[in-house]
């Protein structure tokens, strides 16, 4: 127990044995205490607190121009969302549940939570747009635009409204990702993993990581996850890895190593509860080649994605991983915002690679659960 959830106690004898002044102060503290009670009992403001319980060690690596840089950020998400609540843009990733999702985290990691803060709006309208494409057997979906690998979509949408839900506690959010989740649970594969649709027949390792990712946040919120399931992940994800640390697209295919697959896999392990072993080991080496040089930036495919889980995978290892790494992560991203605050991708929309920059900068907030050690 931390010591900033200690209580103490005086007992009467305490109290009558000391002297008449100290007998004085004390009282005055215990009024002056109370009073704090109350007002802690009052609406706080919108964006947590970090208590000491809570890892604070990135913090000092968020400088002035990084704040600036990821105001500038979410200022253009929030310019950028659509009025039933949803982000997206182009034919095909317009009102898209996966990149409203990723936005709404962006917000959520800021400590803008639903109806609270200054984009309590934009979250609280990110949320209803989700809940908005909830299907009755718990399937998340895009209805009016076509999606490549909806499960993408329904895996990052699970993620937003489990973490939603450890925020507001809505019954009505609760109902549906219940439903959501037990989808997750009923289509994995005999192998352990997913794939683009909610059918248990092939599976890859980049949707699988993004099912793990939304069934441990459900279970940071209290839903219960059957363990097999898990195990059975962890499994796929250990079969999957490559000699060289990294991991393969799929089990049925000998495919090389890629640095945003590779890195999607060592989260997934983390968040899975493994937190040492030879996977590891190798997986951290492997991903410390693509360490970010900033000068000799070249954009690759999956960029935005790479980097977001790439960050989580050096948070979780801590030590000098994460020293070396957030920085250099830091300055490349710096050096790449466009001028209106958001970022570039071509292959997907602003929206998503703004989102996934924002979530990269604001990984030392340690506000979500999903991205704690």
């Amino acid at each position: 127990m931390s010591a900033s959830h200690r209580r103490f106690h005086l007992g009467e004898r305490d109290m009558t044995s000391r002297p008449q002044h100290l007998r004085l102060v004390i009282v005055v503290l215990i009024v002056i205490g109370s009073g704090m009670q109350t007002a802690r009992s009052q609406p706080a403001p919108a964006k947590p607190t970090t208590g000491k319980s809570v890892e604070t060690s990135g913090l000092k690596l968020v400088t002035p121009e990084t704040k600036k840089s990821i105001s500038s950020g979410l200022r253009f998400l929030a310019a950028r969302q659509h009025d039933d609540g949803s982000f997206g843009s182009g034919s095909i990733y317009q009102q898209n549940v996966a990149v409203t999702s990723l936005c709404g985290l962006a917000f959520l990691s800021g400590g803008h939570t639903p109806g609270r803060g200054k984009y309590g709006v934009q979250s609280q309208k990110a949320v209803d747009f989700v809940l908005s494409r909830c299907r009755p057997n718990g399937y998340i979906v895009d209805e009016d635009s076509t999606s490549h690998g909806p499960m993408y979509g329904h895996g990052f949408a699970t993620l937003f409204l489990a973490e939603a839900y450890g925020m507001t506690h809505r019954k009505d959010l609760r109902v549906k990702l219940g439903k959501a989740i037990k989808l997750i649970v009923n289509t994995q594969n005999k192998d352990g993993g997913w794939r683009y649709k909610p059918q248990a027949e092939d599976a890859d390792v980049s949707v699988t990581v993004c099912q793990m990712m939304a069934l441990r946040a459900a279970r940071n919120c209290g839903i219960s996850i059957p363990k097999e399931t898990v195990d059975r992940c962890v499994g796929y994800l250990k079969k999957a890895q490559n000699s060289d640390g990294g991991y393969k697209y799929q089990l049925t295919r000998q495919s090389d190593s890629l640095f945003p697959r590779s890195a999607a896999a060592t989260v997934a392990l983390y968040n899975a509860g493994v937190f040492k072993g030879k996977e590891l080991e190798h997986s951290l080496r492997f991903l410390l080649r693509s360490l970010p040089r900033g000068d000799v930036f070249r954009y690759e495919s999956h960029y935005y994605y790479g980097h977001y889980y790439a960050v989580q995978a050096m948070w979780h290892a801590g030590g000098e991983y994460w020293r070396q790494w957030y920085p250099a992560i830091r300055n490349e991203l710096l050096r790449r915002q466009l001028s209106n605050g958001g970022w570039r991708d071509p292959s997907i929309c602003d929206e998503y690679s703004t989102a996934m920059a924002c979530l990269v900068l604001q990984m030392p907030n340690n506000y979500l659960p999903i991205f704690q050690r």
